[in-house]
Formats: C-alpha cells, structure tokens, sequence
C-alpha cells in the first residue's frame, strides 16, 4: 500500500502520535455512523415521524449506508475510515494494516460507538433508552444464536470483502470507495434486519448495549461479524484478487499475426512501374538484382 500522506502531502509519520490522531478520526467516524443509523432505528422504534409516517425497515439501512457514503469520503484519506472493528482486523489479517495500531482503533471505535448511544438517549429522552434500548440491535423473535451468528458473519463478509475490492485494490476506479462501501453496508443492514436486526459492527453493536445494559448475545454481534470479516479480506485478498479478466484468443492471438503479414506485403513487392527490384523479404533492395523486362 502507498505511504499515507498527512494534510500537506507530505508522507504521515507512522509513529505513536499518528496512531492516536488516526485512532481519533475513527472514534468520530463511529460515533456518526452509530449516532445516525440508530437515531433512525430508535425513531422507527418509537413511531416519531418528521412530515409523514415514522421510519421503517428501509429508512434504517438507508441511514447507516448513506452516512458511511459521507464518513469513508470525508476520514478514508486520514484514517482508512474503517469505523467497524470487523475491517480493522480484516485488513489487519492481509497485511493491508499493522497491527501495531489495531488496538487504538478497536477502542476508539467503542468509544465513539458510546458517546452515540448516549447522544441518542440525550436527543430521543427516556422512551428512547426504555423502549428502543437506544437502538441495540436483538434476534428478532424465533431466530437462534446460530442464524444470528451466521447474518452477522454475511453482513461483515460483504462489507469487508467490497473494502478490500475498491479500497485496496489499485484496480478499482478512483473515488468509487464511498458509495461502494455505504451501498454494501445498506444491503447488508437489509439482509440482517430480519434476523439479527442488522449490525454487521462489533463496535454498532457494542456501543449501545454497555449504555443501555442489554446485552443480547457476544457470539451474535462480536464474534459472528470479526469471522465473516476475515474470510471475507483473506478471500478477496489471496484469491479473487489475484485473478484478472481472461483475454479472448483472437485478441491474444492478434501480435502472432503481424509477422506473417509484413512478409506478405514484402512479397508482393516484387516489382515496380517501368522498372523492377527484387526485394528481401525484410523490404530491403537486394544487391545487383536490379533488372528491367529485357533483361529477362
């Protein structure tokens, strides 16, 4: 990966300090992510409208993925904009990110997730932390800790593995990252939602569950999401990666092709109006074969 660059352009130093400003930025990536997708889910929850019905299902994963759209636009060149401990450690496990400063960010990441669940029960008030539990996603009735285990995993698999496509692939279109990544996370929030209530995020997860005090299921919204991020990054990153688009055969054929056809043209350069040369099949006059129609 190309060296990161501080605000000037000149290459970031990759000490202590830069971690804890990069670690920094992802706290305030996470805290709008979180804040954002589950002011939305608590607003749904408690049936508040602004000039129409209340949010619903679609409004929910809309929120978290336009969001995302704006924070991986705005902290991608500062931080990588992971702001999902599932990326983080993806990355981490491909070699796309050191491990030296995993650690800073999965804390950072939490705390930005808390100090969101906490704005939100400061903005929605008591109902919003009673009732909607401050956005903490759950199993939805009747699903087990397998299938929500299994949902989460999916979430993270396809979040992480578009990360890893448009955001360290030198392949993918320039600036295409932002919407890659928060459309990813929308469909995911959408696969989810029925089964798990669509987190996909350790630190979405985690944030809201310590400042409400429900705590649904570690296996679920912990380690569900950290699996399905690293088959995700090692998928992508030691076998998808790796290929490239086959090239039909009559294009890769074509340069075969040229050879013949220039000492096809040579050949028929035998002779000449009023005068004829010989020529070499490499188009050059021979020596002494110049000759004339009477010479014959």
């Amino acid at each position: 990966m190309a060296k990161a660059k501080d605000g000037h352009g000149a290459d970031a130093p990759q000490g202590g300090a830069n971690i804890l400003r990069a670690a920094t930025a992802e706290g305030v990536g996470t805290f709008l992510l979180v804040l954002v997708g589950t002011a939305v889910a608590t607003a749904a929850t408690l049936g508040k409208n602004t000039a129409g019905p209340a949010y619903d299902s679609l409004s929910i994963a809309l929120s978290f993925g336009l969001v995302l759209v704006a924070i991986v636009a705005a902290l991608g060149p500062v931080s990588g904009a992971h702001v999902n401990p599932a990326v983080t450690v993806g990355l981490a496990v491909t070699g796309k990110f050191p491990w030296r400063a995993v650690p800073a960010y999965i804390v950072a990441q939490v705390i930005g997730a808390v100090v969101a669940a906490l704005a939100v029960w400061g903005a929605y008030g008591q109902q919003a932390y009673t009732k909607a539990h401050l956005g903490t996603p759950a199993p939805v009735h009747g699903s087990t800790e397998l299938q929500g285990a299994l949902v989460e995993a999916l979430i993270a698999f396809l979040l992480v593995f578009t990360v890893m496509a448009v955001a360290t692939d030198k392949r993918a279109p320039a600036g295409i990252a932002p919407v890659s990544v928060g459309f990813a996370l929308a469909a995911g929030v959408l696969l989810g939602g029925p089964v798990s209530g669509g987190a996909g995020n350790p630190a979405r997860a985690r944030g809201p569950m310590l400042v409400s005090g429900t705590y649904p299921s570690v296996i679920i919204y912990i380690l569900g999401p950290l699996v399905g991020g690293i088959v995700g990054a090692v998928l992508y990153d030691r076998v998808v990666g790796a290929a490239s688009t086959p090239k039909a055969a009559t294009a890769a054929s074509a340069p075969e092709r040229a050879p013949h056809a220039a000492w096809a043209q040579a050949a028929q350069r035998t002779t000449r109006a009023g005068r004829g040369t010989t020529t070499r099949a490499d188009g050059r006059r021979a020596r002494g074969a110049t000759f004339t129609a009477r010479d014959e």
